[in-house]
């Protein structure tokens, strides 16, 4: 009885203090852009490990990586929930690429578009371009960026393919791609499945008995080994697909 009063107690906390934290960075972000450019990516970051700590979910990083992280690099994961466009920036020091409807979230839409998430509207062509020219952009400016090269949620399994575009940027910019792979214990509870409303998704995680993720993060992919985007997608899709039949099967 009593570790569950700690519990309420604790998590009671740790939403108070995410309200404000999300109150402060709506609040700022109205501000001219120069005053605040130089801390509000950073504390985004925190939102999100505070977010995620609210949530009760612990987020483990497992560095299955056997050299040193390069200084740049574009991060890739597989999708299998929404939880990820919060918890991979709570992890990783990145600028993710959003769906186009995360910049009309109440609140969280406003804090996102201030901290320089890069929008696509998947559907789009035009769209895709532009997505593509601001993420390159970014990577000229010295960021590193993060997407899903499965183009969205895919639930646990993976899709056949991969999207050809994050390694077409790697092989214009030089910059390697590093791969994250993402595992949910409670699979069930945090994949990607109707409905597909946030309260509907927040509820199911805050209820969610095993709240465990694991990050497995492996050695950074250089682009110079590759001649073209094809085969650049299709091995690092093998990968991937060699990871899910050691975590998932």
């Amino acid at each position: 009885m009593l570790a569950l009063l700690a519990r309420i107690v604790w998590l009671l906390w740790c939403w108070i203090e995410l309200s404000v934290l999300t109150f402060f960075l709506f609040s700022i972000s109205w501000l001219p852009k120069r005053f605040i450019a130089s801390f509000y990516h950073k504390l985004s970051r925190m939102w999100c490990r505070f977010f995620m700590r609210a949530l009760g979910i612990k987020l483990y990083l497992h560095e299955k990586n056997t050299k040193a992280l390069p200084e740049q690099f574009i991060l890739i994961a597989n999708h299998p929930s929404a939880l990820e466009d919060f918890a991979i920036p709570a992890l990783f020091n990145v600028y993710p690429l959003a769906k186009q409807g995360v910049r009309d979230w109440f609140l969280i839409g406003r804090i996102s578009y201030v901290a320089d998430t890069i929008y696509v509207k998947r559907d789009n062509a035009d769209s895709r371009h532009a997505a593509v020219d601001q993420m390159i952009a970014a990577l000229q400016d010295g960021k590193n960026i993060a997407l899903f090269p499965e183009g969205g949620c895919n639930g646990r399994r993976l899709a056949e393919k991969f999207h050809y575009g994050v390694f077409d940027i790697s092989l214009q910019t030089g910059i390697p791609i590093l791969p994250v792979f993402l595992h949910y214990e409670a699979q069930d509870t945090f994949e990607w499945r109707k409905p597909f409303t946030l309260l509907d998704m927040l509820w199911r995680f805050v209820r969610s008995r095993n709240n465990r993720v694991d990050y497995y993060l492996y050695d950074a992919i250089d682009p110079a080994s590759f001649s073209d985007k094809v085969s650049y997608s299709e091995y690092t899709h093998s990968l991937y697909m060699g990871w899910q039949r050691h975590y998932l099967d």
